[in-house]
């Protein structure tokens, strides 16, 4: 019987993800995103169109989920390993009032797991909480 792919290392790759997204802590930046990522989606109708360095700073300069006191979700939908150094994870998770869908495409650059690419959809909007 072949052992199968060690997929420990990838799903700490998405915790850091999830983590990212409810914190804005832009200083685990690095260890998510690879410099040369891009993300595209669509957003209020129009689709947005940004690289890796732009991201950090909207997350730099966005409140947090978690300084809200916004609830946490996260779940990994798929997990595509394609080859030992390629993945494609399809997650869910809530930004503050958006709930997401994303594809993340993952690249596994000097034996660590880092985002390429991200595409994202909108998939549900929450009325805001008054807190």
């Amino acid at each position: 019987m072949t052992e199968g792919p060690n997929l420990a290392p990838l799903l700490e790759a998405v915790e850091r993800y999830f983590t990212l997204m409810y914190d804005n802590d832009v200083s685990q930046f690095d260890p998510v995103f690879a410099p040369t990522a891009q993300l595209h989606g669509f957003r209020d109708g129009e689709l947005r169109i940004l690289p890796a360095g732009d991201y950090r700073t909207v997350l730099a300069s966005t409140p947090s989920p978690k300084s809200k006191g916004a609830p946490r979700l996260q779940e990994i939908l798929l997990i595509d390993l394609a080859s030992p150094l390629q993945a494609l994870v399809k997650v869910r998770v809530r930004i503050d009032v958006l709930q997401y869908v994303d594809y993340l495409a993952y690249h596994r650059i000097k034996d660590a797991w880092l985002i390429t690419a991200k595409s994202f959809q909108v998939e549900r909007r929450y009325e805001p909480t008054g807190t």
